[in-house]
């Protein structure tokens, strides 16, 4: 079996991954970084990432690097674990959407909220728009459940789902109840809670 490496540091967005591998049950290494001590910024990591964060993961020859990315491959490279939806499947497209819309979404507009620019940017420069309107859609999405395609938890779920969960405990998003009834439904899961408690481990030590 081909050998899937991550490359992680607890607390980051690599907890993304390490959350959609213990979904997986796939079996995994760890290359943990010191953020603090700027490993990521090492040359023979950047080799690995040019951009000089984490996650990244190794898969034989193949590397893939962002959060969302690796979570689409993991998904397609193992689609017995019925995280993904496959090509000619007509909810694919949904699939994709939620996909994409965490980090080109959801990530910006609650950064740009948390550190607002001295000069208001104009809406139609933002690719997401504005905060509020994509708050309402993704209320509306996450509203009817369990996940964000029924009942099948996809990939979609652990990249949106870390997002909202970030965003709440750092009370950077509002505590709609949409949004807590969710993450209390993905909190119930026994890979989120392995993949959290292997964390504060890793960050304790």
């Amino acid at each position: 079996m081909t050998k899937l490496t991550l490359y992680h540091a607890a607390p980051s967005r690599s907890s993304i991954v390490r959350w959609m591998l213990e979904e997986l049950g796939e079996p995994y290494d760890l290359n943990v970084l010191s953020l603090m001590k700027g490993e990521q910024h090492q040359p023979a990591y950047l080799t690995v990432n040019p951009m000089g964060k984490v996650p990244a993961l190794r898969h034989g020859e193949v590397i893939v690097t962002e959060a969302a990315a690796i979570c689409t491959y993991l998904a397609d490279e193992f689609p017995h674990a019925r995280l993904n939806v496959p090509v000619g499947d007509p909810r694919r497209g949904p699939y994709l959407k939620w996909l994409f819309f965490s980090p080109g979404c959801i990530e910006p507009a609650i950064t740009d909220r948390a550190f607002p620019r001295q000069e208001q940017a104009r809406r139609s420069m933002l690719g997401y728009g504005d905060f509020d309107t994509v708050m309402s859609v993704l209320a509306k999405a996450v509203e009817p459940g369990p996940y964000l395609l029924g009942e099948q938890f996809t990939a979609a779920d652990v990249v949106v789902g870390s997002t909202l969960r970030w965003g709440l405990m750092f009370s950077l998003l509002p505590t709609r109840p949409e949004f807590m009834a969710y993450v209390g439904r993905l909190e119930q899961r026994p890979a989120l809670q392995r993949a959290t408690a292997l964390d504060q481990e890793l960050a304790a030590a």
